[in-house]
């Protein structure tokens, strides 16, 4: 399996903190069934700040020990940003990490509690350069959680969205859990990620969660969500399916 989220690299935000914790995360994605890990610190979210050049001299240095180790498992640099004013021009000064550089993914955090009015034009200037956001855990943000609309028009405008493997079993609660799965009905979901923080606490639950997934929606919905993740990997296109609004209270959108 190929996850596109987590938290491994030592000692730069809430997630492994030691060389030690990484490696214990290694091996829980190894037996979980991952083979290729993306490493995205948080970058500008008002606590940490983790620049394109550290992550990826980091991502070496985790690889070179995994290898040491003999654990079979490759770690792909990237970040997960926060949106921010100043994004753009981050962007065209070179200074953020795309997930692949040949389709330009960018791995796109809103603020849990709302989503910023200046959203839209981000996610505009972002289209305009070839770059393509993806929006982690929309399904955690209240916003969006109470106006689906939002969602709905960003993935109209060509956003792309990756939910967290634990919502889908409960991790963050009841109403979130709901909300995934209304998600993933409405065609929705891209893509299904660990946004793994630690071995076990916020663990990964990749192997759990697609089983889960492949019971309730079926094996096509399975392989869609898996295939988009090597897709990433690839640096192709993502295979989007048309979606559907969510039946909610009508609402003014971002777009």
């Amino acid at each position: 399996m190929i996850d596109i989220h987590s938290h491994i690299l030592p000692g730069l935000d809430d997630g492994a903190r030691t060389m030690e914790d990484a490696i214990k995360m290694a091996e829980a994605a190894v037996k979980d069934g991952i083979t290729h890990l993306y490493a995205t610190p948080h970058h500008r979210n008002g606590r940490y700040e983790n620049e394109k050049e550290l992550v990826i001299k980091e991502v070496e240095v985790l690889n070179a020990e995994l290898k040491n180790r003999k654990i079979p498992l490759h770690i792909i640099p990237g970040q997960e940003i926060r949106m921010y004013k100043d994004l753009i021009k981050d962007i065209d000064r070179g200074h953020l990490l795309p997930l692949h550089n040949k389709v330009n993914y960018l791995l796109i955090e809103l603020p849990s509690s709302h989503v910023p009015n200046y959203a839209a034009d981000i996610l505009f200037e972002l289209s305009l350069r070839h770059y393509q956001p993806i929006l982690v855990h929309p399904e955690r943000n209240s916003e969006i959680l109470e106006n689906p609309e939002i969602l709905y028009e960003c993935i109209m405008a060509g956003t792309h969205t990756q939910i967290t493997a634990t919502s889908i079993i409960g991790h963050f609660g009841k109403k979130i859990m709901n909300f995934s799965h209304e998600l993933i009905q409405s065609n929705m979901v891209h893509l299904l990620a660990s946004d793994a923080h630690h071995a076990v606490n916020r663990g990964f639950h990749m192997s759990e969660v697609f089983g889960i997934i492949q019971k309730q929606y079926g094996v096509e919905i399975r392989y869609y969500l898996q295939e988009n993740a090597a897709h990433v990997l690839r640096g192709e296109s993502i295979l989007i399916e048309p979606p559907s609004l969510p039946k909610r209270k009508r609402f003014l959108g971002i777009f």
